[in-house]
């Protein structure tokens, strides 16, 4: 079998930041290169590990000339973790770059005419800003470069941190994360060094055996706790022994909770949660709004940053106290809520069962009681019959998930034909193919990107349509 040749690249100007957070390059035979750790302005040295007909895939090996657009990452994990991909880049370009893929995938993909795209929102957090974390036990933690080549024996391999990208069974340990306010870092350093010293077992995913497996913290803007955590064996003395050890130590911690988890993955949404101390549920609170979360709930993990993202959706909406709303993909009902005191009536929709309990109880709660909530996967649910007992929205507001709207989704709301869409996505890329799909009969009116994740790629956008 011949081997493929790999190529070695001196002194590319790096020339843009791509897709998924990777860098780009042109190498001399004019194909593109995707690069990592490294920002737009830089001068390096690349060797390649993959080459495509159109691009080749490569590692930085040498920085000859900095960018200005560089800072120093804040993170010691930096450049093995792969969660704040973009965190040596200043984060003034960091929004400028996040702008340029929503205004280049609306062009390019959706091959639409824009109007005037409103600056992107920043976020005034930069660091602490997540809600939710949630960290892997390991018995094999991921070994850096230094430690495998110092051929010293390493006798303790526990790990509690985040997946290395690409590899699901290697765990790099976190001493520091920088995403998720205190006491996130105390409550799972403590956890660690604590079950070390009590022999408790750290997961191995190859051989499905552990004690420990998983840890989520929720901590929200009002400054209520939750800690999970999941277990794979049961049993009980050491469960009871940890759990205790983090009430008495964090007294402050408002849910405290658990799961016995022996599947062959760490997804808790069809496992029974017991609630040892404390609520079952935390409250995040917005413009007089509370909202209840749940182990299970869906909620924005920037919780200022949502406010910011929904105040958008509803100045985009513009509404006047008649107008019969649809919010599609509705999740926990934040959206239709926070909307509900302007319109006349709101109907929220949801394939996740857990969601539409949360999002009535949240109703209930908040006593608005304009507000409907369906349960049903979108492209089935959303049909003729629906539209015929509901009756037809005034403005329609879609958050799909990261693939976009069903094409049937998108049939359905042609047929149906509201004055104003309002679609929100956290991925211009699918949003841009529906915007293309929608555009023989809405015209996009207003682009408003909203940055959600300080350090990522990651960006948010919402686009006004209406009724050519």
């Amino acid at each position: 079998m011949r081997k493929k040749k790999h190529h070695f690249f001196e002194k590319l100007q790096v020339i843009d930041a791509g897709a998924k957070g990777k860098a780009v390059a042109k190498a001399p035979d004019g194909r593109v290169v995707f690069l990592s750790n490294t920002v737009p302005g830089d001068v390096v040295d690349v060797q390649t590990y993959k080459k495509r007909k159109a691009y080749y895939e490569g590692k930085v090996v040498h920085l000859h000339k900095a960018s200005k657009k560089r800072v120093l990452p804040v993170c010691e994990h930096f450049g093995v973790c792969g969660g704040c991909k973009w965190q040596h880049m200043a984060y003034e370009y960091q929004l400028f770059y996040k702008q340029q893929e929503v205004e280049s995938n609306l062009r390019r993909i959706g091959k639409l005419e824009l109007p005037e795209v409103a600056p992107i929102i920043g976020s005034k957090e930069h660091y602490f800003y997540r809600n939710k974390m949630e960290f892997s036990f390991s018995n094999s933690r991921w070994l850096s470069e230094e430690e495998i080549y110092s051929k010293k024996e390493i006798k303790n391999r526990n790990a509690l941190g985040f997946h290395i990208p690409g590899m699901w069974d290697k765990i790099l340990d976190i001493k520091k994360c920088h995403l998720q306010t205190e006491p996130s870092n105390a409550i799972r350093l403590e956890i660690k060094e604590f079950a070390e010293a009590q022999g408790m077992s750290f997961f191995n995913p190859k051989t499905q055996e552990g004690l420990l497996r998983n840890l989520m913290l929720r901590i929200t803007s009002a400054g209520e706790i939750m800690v999970l955590i999941q277990f794979y064996e049961d049993v009980l003395e050491k469960r009871e022994l940890l759990l205790d050890h983090i009430r008495q130590k964090f007294p402050g911690i408002t849910s405290l909770q658990y799961v016995i988890n022996q599947k062959a993955n760490d997804t808790l949404y069809d496992q029974e949660v017991i609630c040892y101390s404390g609520r079952a549920h935390i409250f995040e609170e917005m413009e007089g709004l509370r909202f209840k979360i749940t182990a299970k709930s869906f909620y924005q993990t920037n919780s200022l940053q949502a406010y910011e993202l929904y105040k958008v959706v509803r100045d985009f909406a513009a509404l006047t106290g008649k107008e019969l709303v649809y919010d599609l993909y509705t999740g926990t009902g934040t959206i239709a809520l926070f909307v509900a005191k302007q319109v006349k009536k709101v109907v929220g929709v949801e394939s996740v069962l857990e969601a539409i309990v949360d999002a009535k109880e949240n109703a209930k709660m908040n006593e608005v009681d304009n507000v409907d909530f369906t349960v049903g996967d979108m492209k089935t649910v959303f049909n003729d019959d629906f539209i015929h007992v509901n009756g037809i929205p005034d403005v329609v507001i879609t958050d799909p998930p990261r693939d976009g709207m069903h094409k049937k989704v998108v049939e359905q709301l042609l047929k149906v034909a509201p004055e104003k869409i309002v679609y929100v996505s956290c991925n211009s890329a699918t949003q841009a193919r529906d915007l293309a799909l929608l555009d023989e009969q809405y015209r996009m009116t207003k682009v408003q990107p909203v940055d959600m994740f300080p350090q990522t790629h990651h960006v948010e956008n919402v686009v006004l349509l209406q009724k050519r």
